[in-house]
Parts: structure tokens; sequence; C-alpha cells
């Protein structure tokens, strides 16, 4: 889907000037089977971005008035065609600024989830957000931004411990010990 409506109409006013958005990034996991090789690792989906050619787990924008874990689900949804659920908060944190190719400059107030998939895990590309997506080891995952790469080790480790988990994202340790 492209920029939501309410982002256009707010840009009509403020032009390319920074925003603060609501975000979200949904990490889509698939463990191993029970049984497997202790060599097998999860995997992941990723989507390839048409405006930048990244390789990213799926992001969008939280609509008005919609929950986070909704929208992660709608934006799986919509952009690959899998449908999933929520299953843990990975981390709230900001992201940006982020500058488009258009000159809009945009901070995100970013939502990050773990998914799993219901039914069919068959991926395909679901509009024009993306020109590729894909299941990924996460051993072997194209090359894509640290903090993507952060949050989906923290997917694992979730999935993997999740009573050990600490997220990283917005939460630093030292704010811990305070």
């Amino acid at each position: 889907m492209p920029t939501p409506d309410f982002v256009l109409k707010l840009r009509e006013k403020v032009g390319n000037d920074p925003l603060l958005l609501p975000g979200v990034t949904a990490v889509v996991l698939q463990d191993v089977p029970p049984g497997a090789p202790i060599s097998e690792v999860p995997k992941v989906l990723l989507v390839k971005r048409a405006d930048n050619g990244e390789w990213t787990p799926v992001t969008g924008i939280v609509d008005p008035g919609e929950e986070p874990h909704a929208a992660a689900v709608r934006e799986v949804l919509e952009e690959t065609g899998v449908h999933v659920q929520v299953e843990a908060l990975l981390g709230v944190g900001a992201v940006g600024p982020v500058e488009y190719p258009n000159g809009d400059v945009t901070f995100y107030m970013d939502t990050a989830v773990r998914c799993r998939v219901i039914g069919d895990p068959t991926a395909r590309v679901g509009d024009d957000e993306s020109t590729d997506v894909g299941w990924f080891s996460v051993m072997q995952m194209p090359p894509m931004k640290p903090r993507f790469r952060l949050v989906i080790g923290d997917a694992v480790a979730n999935l993997r411990r999740p009573a050990g988990f600490a997220p990283r994202l917005g939460f630093q340790k030292r704010d811990r010990l305070r």
C-alpha cells in the first residue's frame, strides 16, 4: 500500500518538514521443526523494498486509532500475503531521521514485534512497496541495516528463551540499573 492518506494530508500542510509517525516492524519467524538437526536455525521473512532496494523485515505505518499489533498483522498480509499472529513485543524505540527520495523527512516511534505464521507460509509480493519477498535462514540473510539485524537477533533470542529476553530497541542496559 502506498503512503497512507493521513500522511499525504499532513504533508500538504508541512511539506517535507520532519514528521513523527508511529511505525511497526514485524519480524516473522519460522522455527525449526522438533527433532531437526542442531545445525538448523529459524528462517525470517524479508521483503526487498521498491524505494531503495534494501532487504528488511516487514515495516509500516500504524494508522490513526490502530493498535501496533494489528498494524503488524495487516502490513505482513498486505506486503507478503502471509497470515500471522503477533507473539511477542521486542521493543519500542525511536528511528530516524529517514529521508525519502522526494525529500520528505520522517522520524518513527517504532514498535517491533515477533510474529508466527498462521497457515500457509508461501510468500509473494503483495503490493508495490516491494519487488521481492522470501524466507531466509537467520544465518544467511542478505545485507541489511544493522538495526534490522539487531531486531531479528532479538526475535530469535525471544523465541528461544522468552523468560531471559531483555529488549535492546529503545532500552539500554544502563537504563535498567536506575
